[in-house]
């Protein structure tokens, strides 16, 4: 029976339900398979390519997380908080409108790094930038992807996220199995592999989507929605820029400071990390939108006991982890890399507590973000970046690549450290919300039945 439902009761204060922990391994299995591309793509360059070459296409994929973290500043994180909580009621509208902007970020964002490909390439054709231009291709698919699938997180239908993934993954194993045997993998076509992964994983997809009747528009019913927009995502764009400085920048400072070899070195490590982030990020997926519900409708009690669970669910899982690549880190890295990385086993154990030090303060970012003071995060980032000057700098260039890990661990401890701070006294502390206004129900969340 297809039919529309109201949007979802998350009265209950239990912050782990079967059918929670239902959508949480729809939501890992979804991330797992949509960065199992981006793991195989790493893996096979790292094992086929030198030192030197997979040390510019770790560079480039920088710029790619940077350009991404815009991209959900921009688009994906206030479309996350305002879709589940204020916006509910007008979900369909509201979807149409996010979508069309998706497409504008992706395009605008694709020209420039195209246009930065050429400005390169005339004033130093010697570079071997066949990364950089695969990724300026590859770009608009990419994000088009990330948000179908935040989408179905919104809509509390993480099956049809993980859906998506599969085709994805499925279609990025097979083209880049015939790479490697056409002996064609490189930094350009693992992008373009990745780009004609997602359009046929949102070929698929883009028609589940629940965009509703178009016969009204959002913006006739909410004219002021830009500015409410523009005053969230204004902060979690400056995040993102400060963002560059706390993870990212230390492939920069290792680049400036020590060699590409080195980086390539810290990526191949950072590889075997991005298990645990991914289960991180899925984690967010799934209980953002549940937090921004919950504190629209102005439920504090409700917000806080369901926060105090994810956060007791993220320690443990981030100390298992933890413990996990300390007891099988050095086999891990020989079997992947095939004896090429084993070096770095012994700082494998070190890199991997900076998503334990990072993953309550993530909960915690959840909880500010639901709240809509994304303004908090960005404090808590600056002064990552500000410990990644004045500790991770003379670090990296003491101590060389072990130092850039020393330093990421303290610009995570630094993170961790003023978010607390910040959730204590203005989000902890802080009094309810007005009870989310109700409208007539335009185009609301559907129910699985009528996807």
């Amino acid at each position: 029976m297809s039919r529309l439902s109201k949007w979802p009761d998350f009265s209950a204060t239990a912050p782990f339900t079967r059918q929670r922990g239902k959508q949480l391994a729809l939501g890992l299995a979804d991330q797992g398979l949509s960065v199992g591309g981006m793991f195989l793509v790493n893996v096979l360059l790292a094992r086929t390519r030198s030192k030197e070459e997979y040390g510019m296409f770790a560079l480039t994929y920088s710029i790619f997380t940077f350009l991404a973290g815009l991209h959900n500043a921009a688009v994906l994180e206030p479309f996350t908080v305002y879709g589940s909580g204020r916006y509910q009621t007008r979900f369909g509208s509201y979807l149409r409108l996010m979508m069309r902007s998706n497409v504008v970020a992706g395009i605008t964002l694709s020209a420039g790094l195209l246009l930065t490909y050429l400005l390169f390439f005339w004033a130093s054709p010697t570079l071997d930038l066949r990364s950089l231009l695969g990724l300026g291709l590859a770009f608009p698919f990419i994000l088009t992807g990330s948000f179908l699938r935040r989408s179905f997180y919104v809509i509390h239908q993480p099956a049809l996220a993980a859906r998506t993934s599969l085709v994805f993954f499925l279609t990025v194993s097979l083209l880049l199995g015939l790479t490697l045997k056409t002996q064609q993998l490189n930094g350009f076509s693992v992008f373009l592999v990745l780009a004609i992964g997602w359009f046929v994983a949102g070929w698929d997809s883009i028609r589940r989507m629940p965009f509703g009747k178009a016969d009204t528009r959002f913006v006739d019913a909410e004219p002021r929605y830009w500015r409410e927009h523009w005053a969230y995502s204004r902060w979690v764009l400056a995040t993102a820029f400060v963002f560059q400085f706390m993870h990212q920048g230390y492939y920069w400072l290792v680049a400036g400071f020590l060699s590409v070899k080195e980086v390539g070195e810290l990526k191949a490590m950072y590889v075997l990390i991005a298990p645990i982030e991914q289960v991180i990020i899925s984690m967010s997926f799934v209980f953002l939108p549940v937090l921004a519900a919950r504190y629209a409708a102005g439920s504090l009690h409700a917000f806080f006991v369901f926060w105090k669970g994810y956060a007791l669910l993220m320690a443990a899982i981030t100390v298992t982890f933890a413990l996990t690549v300390k007891a099988m880190g050095s086999w891990g890295i020989h079997v992947l890399y095939a004896g090429k990385f084993d070096e770095l086993a012994r700082m494998l154990f070190f890199l991997a507590l900076v998503p334990l030090v990072m993953g309550l303060g993530n909960t915690m970012s959840d909880a500010i973000r639901a709240a809509e003071k994304p303004r908090l995060v960005f404090y808590a980032y600056v002064g990552s970046a500000i410990a990644t000057f004045v500790l991770g700098l003379p670090a990296v260039r003491y101590f060389g690549l072990r130092g850039a890990v020393y330093g990421m661990l303290l610009s995570a401890a630094v993170y961790t450290g003023t978010l607390a701070l910040a959730f204590r006294l203005r989000v902890h502390k802080g009094t309810a919300p007005a009870p989310l206004d109700i409208y007539p129900a335009e185009s609301p969340i559907p129910t699985s039945d009528a996807l």
